[in-house]
């Protein structure tokens, strides 16, 4: 920030997680809030979430489309109408896009007065970021942003986790375990009550189920566990089967990693 009139970081992944985070917990360290920010999506991701079968993401679908556009907008209103922000969406824009699909995500989001950019840069380097670059610009110049917290350091632990659970994930109430209730009740009782809290969550739904991708009905977040993090300077919130390492996939890449009978090692790239 010293060093340039503008700087890009990247919040982390979910407008639920990354930037809740990042806005709750690092912002009140910075001190600084963000002048714009850019919700990243893609036409697969939304079809996905609308209910298309992964098999057949690559095919036009706007009826999935229309349904997926949900998903994007709680993150838009967390962000704009939440946190006070001002929001621009960015789509990674693929060959399989079609130009009906692109036209139809537009005007969505016109209709909630919100600006889209198709960003190519994975093929045509900055060039393909252009646009998206110029109107980042023109909204940090151009609107004043009325950013609030979403929980204060003075609410209890177990506030902090309910304002969170159900301002930004929606969550209808929060259902904490015997044994997290116990811990929060011994750390209320400490000088670390103050500290921020960190949930972790699946990042595939706003909920604690992976597989609840509408969230189209009530649901509850479930905190099994809590566990503080002196050093860091945030108390984490365990919610339903999450698991906090390691952070690997499915099919790591090491299982494609070998040595050869000359000991040249393969499968890195």
């Amino acid at each position: 920030m010293k060093l340039a009139d503008y700087t890009i970081t990247e919040a982390g992944f979910g407008a639920d997680l990354g930037a809740e985070k990042f806005l709750d917990i690092k912002c009140r360290l910075l001190p600084k809030t963000p002048d714009a920010v850019v919700v990243v999506a893609t036409i697969k991701a939304l079809k996905y979430h609308g209910g298309q079968a992964i098999e057949d993401i690559k095919k036009e679908d706007i009826k999935s489309l229309d349904t997926g556009i949900h998903n994007l907008l709680k993150h838009i209103d967390n962000l704009k109408n939440k946190f006070g922000l001002n929001v621009i969406v960015g789509i990674n824009k693929f060959n399989t896009d079609t130009d009906k699909e692109l036209q139809y995500l537009e005007e969505k989001l016109h209709e909630y007065k919100i600006d889209l950019s198709l960003v190519t840069a994975w093929g045509e380097g900055g060039k393909g970021a252009a646009d998206l670059a110029r109107k980042v610009v023109k909204l940090c110049e151009e609107t004043k942003n009325e950013f609030k917290y979403i929980y204060e350091l003075t609410d209890s632990i177990s506030e902090k986790i309910e304002k969170v659970a159900k301002n930004i994930y929606g969550a209808t109430e929060v259902e904490f375990l015997p044994e997290a209730l116990e811990k929060i009740n011994k750390l209320q009782k400490t000088e670390y009550k103050s500290l921020p809290i960190c949930i972790a969550k699946t990042q595939y739904s706003l909920s604690d189920d992976a597989k609840n991708l509408l969230c189209d009905k009530p649901f509850n977040i479930h905190v099994r566990d809590v566990i503080l993090k002196s050093g860091a300077g945030f108390i984490v919130a365990l919610t339903g089967n999450i698991f906090t390492m390691p952070g690997l996939p499915k099919v790591p890449a090491s299982e494609k990693i070998d040595i050869d009978e000359d000991g040249n090692i393969v499968g890195i790239f």
